[in-house]
């Protein structure tokens, strides 16, 4: 045996052991390819930060454009969140001449980010009124870029995520959402690391540039992404077409499918509202310094890597995924209860530990959920069935996070007035009133679940042993 090969067994036998995520691959996906396919979760995290964050800031701060403008443009991504299952059907029955079901949609969907993120920053100067042309012109525009990034990034997370379950086999799915979901948090970390780089110094065309460049690089990631994934089968051309109407009754009418999808969408309403609240509550009412609170980002992403490791592993062993993402409910009721205890106490300490455990129960929960969709979906329904649970996921996602502002604004109007009582008069009443509700919603997911969870063997009661 030659050295390299040699070296080559020996890192073999070492990355299961020491690599995380090592253990995902199989001989149907091997890692190499397998990591290569989740590059479509980076750009769709990249993505994410752009619009949510980045673009959020820039837009009200340094272009000063109206924030009830910036709010109607963020939420327009959310238009395509609905259609998800509508994107899902259509990849599992296209009937393409090249033999491909998941590809043509995949890269229409880049294609779709592409364009939105190439004419962006030109809407979005225009948007600001630094130009002697009508303003509508700008907004326009950037409402149909929005429109593109967002429909683009669920098509291509929909139907990558459906590819992925056709590719792996049943047993190694588990490690394959944990490692795809650990991709989207690389991807968040990373983009928003280089954008705030890219744009501590800003400019017109600094902007212009940041933005295109991450056009370009969703073309190239997602081209690399799906480069010979999917292999070419020229019968699927000769299916019989079917009917979405027709696929949803039948994927509803499965065991317990509708309550699926509630305790989905109830769990991520419960995780999601706290987004543009936790580093407020910690400066506002914590008085805690900006480094500390922007430091938020990374424990929450670590307490979210530590919730997939630890589902991967559950789930390795046999687990439910109900069970899995029941789990990571309760660690998130215990870590609303901590931040909200946070504040009376005064400490610091006790709110890091609170963010720490809402990322590692939104982890659990979101891979337990993600798990249970891909696992109830028969082979020709995987689309449909990712597609209806990022539906859900999103469209709560969205809601919550708007619903969250609306709430915290109004609680602290009451609080302010009087009008709660002198024991509620304090300024952390509105951030309290939203953390309860959380606390209140992922009680309700836990009913929800408890159907769903799989119930151990019992042995029948005449085998049982007499009580004394």
């Amino acid at each position: 045996m030659t050295p390299a090969r040699r070296l080559a067994r020996v890192l073999a036998d070492l990355g299961p052991r020491y690599l995380p995520f090592a253990d995902a691959a199989t001989a149907e996906l091997p890692l190499g390819r397998l990591l290569r396919l989740s590059l479509f979760q980076v750009t769709v995290g990249m993505a994410a930060v752009l619009l949510i964050g980045t673009l959020n800031r820039v837009m009200i701060v340094e272009l000063d454009v109206p924030a009830w403008i910036v709010a109607v443009m963020l939420a327009l991504p959310l238009l395509a969140a609905p259609f998800r299952a509508l994107v899902g059907f259509r990849s599992d029955t296209h009937r393409s001449v090249l033999g491909w079901k998941r590809v043509p949609y995949l890269w229409f969907g880049t294609l779709l980010q592409f364009g939105g993120f190439a004419i962006m920053p030109f809407a979005l100067l225009i948007l600001s009124g630094d130009t002697t042309g009508p303003i509508v012109i700008g907004q326009a525009a950037a409402a149909l870029a929005f429109v593109l990034v967002g429909a683009g990034l669920h098509t291509t997370q929909t139907v990558g995520l459906a590819l992925a379950t056709d590719l792996a086999p049943a047993h190694a799915r588990p490690k394959v959402v944990a490692l795809l979901c650990a991709m989207l948090l690389a991807g968040m970390m990373a983009s928003a690391v280089v954008f705030g780089l890219a744009l501590a110094h800003f400019s017109p065309i600094r902007l212009i540039q940041v933005i295109q460049g991450a056009a370009l690089a969703t073309l190239i990631l997602n081209g690399i992404a799906l480069w010979k994934q999917e292999p070419r089968d020229t019968s699927r051309k000769s299916a019989p077409a079917r009917r979405f109407g027709e696929a949803w009754g039948a994927y509803a009418a499965q065991p317990q499918a509708r309550r699926r999808l509630i305790a989905t969408g109830l769990g991520t309403a419960g995780f999601s509202m706290q987004d543009i609240l936790l580093e407020p509550y910690g400066g506002q009412i914590l008085h805690l310094p900006v480094a500390a609170t922007t430091a938020l980002t990374a424990v929450l992403a670590v307490g979210g890597g530590l919730g997939l490791l630890t589902a991967a592993r559950w789930l390795n062993r046999g687990g439910d995924p109900f069970r899995v993402a029941a789990a990571g409910a309760v660690v998130g009721i215990a870590a609303f209860s901590a931040v909200v205890f946070a504040a009376p106490l005064g400490s610091g300490s006790l709110f890091a530990c609170g963010v720490a455990l809402i990322g590692l129960g939104g982890g659990l929960f979101a891979h337990g959920t993600l798990t249970a969709s891909m696992a109830g979906a028969a082979p020709e329904q995987a689309g449909l069935a990712l597609g209806a649970w990022g539906a859900v996921q999103a469209t709560a996602a969205g809601a919550a996070i708007a619903a969250s502002g609306i709430l915290r604004d109004a609680g602290s109007a009451l609080a302010v007035s009087g009008r709660l009582g002198e024991a509620l008069s304090e300024a952390s009443t509105g951030y309290l009133v939203v953390y309860h509700i959380e606390i209140g919603l992922l009680f309700a997911t836990l009913v929800a679940i408890g159907p769903l969870v799989r119930r151990p063997a019992l042995p029948p009661l005449s085998a049982r042993p007499a009580l004394p």
